[in-house]
């Protein structure tokens, strides 16, 4: 099982003030399963990042696998986009997560699972 992590996921993690998802992250921290994050996920945390956060965010990042966003991604992404935007009010940048989740054969662990309308996506 492969893990792909939503921004929304991280923030709480690091934050720890969710006991679900403390929870959650904890149990996942004591299996093999790989867990990934892609670099729209790091920009996300870094944009909101305040300087006492900064080497939190390092040491974490350190931990995970970034999924590379190739052309078979971008080309997933663009479809999915062009499917979801009007109906579902998806964003590129979901659009792009749930590609490389789909693509990496990933379980996609977001609270936001309405951002995510694609049949094809599984969640963890």
């Amino acid at each position: 099982m492969i893990v792909l992590l939503d921004s929304d996921v991280l923030i709480e993690a690091l934050r720890g003030r969710n006991q679900e998802i403390s929870a959650k992250w904890t149990a996942l921290s004591r299996t093999d399963s790989p867990v990934m994050y892609t670099p729209i996920t790091e920009a996300e945390l870094w944009a909101g990042a305040r300087s006492p956060e900064f080497e939190a965010l390092n040491e974490l990042f350190q931990t995970l696998v970034c999924i590379p966003i190739d052309r078979e991604v971008g080309r997933l992404a663009g479809a999915y986009f062009r499917q979801y935007r009007k109906s579902h009010g998806v964003q590129l940048a979901d659009a792009l997560i749930a590609a490389s989740a789909v693509i990496n054969d990933a379980l996609l662990w977001t609270r936001n699972r309405k951002h995510y309308p694609m049949s094809e996506l599984l969640f963890y």
